[in-house]
């Protein structure tokens, strides 16, 4: 199983990124492997369809999300949405999202229902899973000011985001990829037929 965590904070010191950490040291524990996607440290510029020197960011994205069989997205919670760095991260992708397992962590000081939501209508129109709950933070109740975890109850949802994108994330690929290769099965899965994911 192969998970791909994508921080979507442009803060220096995101406590989004540190629970992204968390949760993929979980899933590697669980026997995943992993990788970060920071969108901070990654430029992607603002999406257009019809450029051509875009630099060598979206290009990066474009594999690590191929590579991936789940993707754990985290962002802060602006407005009730998502942030701009995700929404631009979506915007880049389409057929790559399709049969893959997605997760979400939000920072936010309201739950963060809505920006999730609205990442799961995101990834459904690019024909993507995602799991039916997210993970909400609040920094300044969830972490102390070294950066470490303060409340537990946080940390076991953690663990349980780990534990439930390494496990049905692996089913639900295995079975796309086989409704891939099954010319007969009617499975949505048959739009994406012989494709050449690993």
């Amino acid at each position: 199983m192969r998970l791909l965590g994508v921080s979507g904070s442009m803060r220096e010191a995101s406590c989004g990124l540190k629970a992204l950490q968390l949760v993929l040291q979980d899933a590697q524990a669980q026997g995943a492997t992993t990788r970060v996607l920071d969108l901070r440290a990654t430029a992607l510029p603002m999406f257009q369809p019809d450029a051509v020197d875009v630099g060598p960011g979206p290009a990066l994205a474009r594999e690590a999300v191929e590579w991936a069989h789940g993707i754990i997205v985290v962002t802060p919670d602006y407005h009730g949405s998502m942030s701009g760095a995700v929404k631009n991260f979506f915007d880049y992708h389409w057929a790559e999202f399709a049969g893959k397992l997605f997760g979400y962590v939000c920072m936010s000081h309201e739950k963060g229902l809505t920006a999730m939501d609205q990442m799961r209508t995101a990834v459904r129109q690019c024909y993507g899973w995602s799991l039916p709950y997210g993970v909400s933070i609040h920094g300044e109740s969830d972490f102390s000011e070294a950066g470490l975890i303060i409340n537990p109850h946080l940390h076991q949802r953690l663990r349980i985001l780990a534990r439930d994108m390494t496990i049905y994330g692996r089913l639900i690929h295995d079975q796309f990829m086989r409704d891939q290769r099954d010319p007969e099965a009617a499975s949505f899965a048959n739009k994406y037929g012989n494709a050449k994911r690993p």
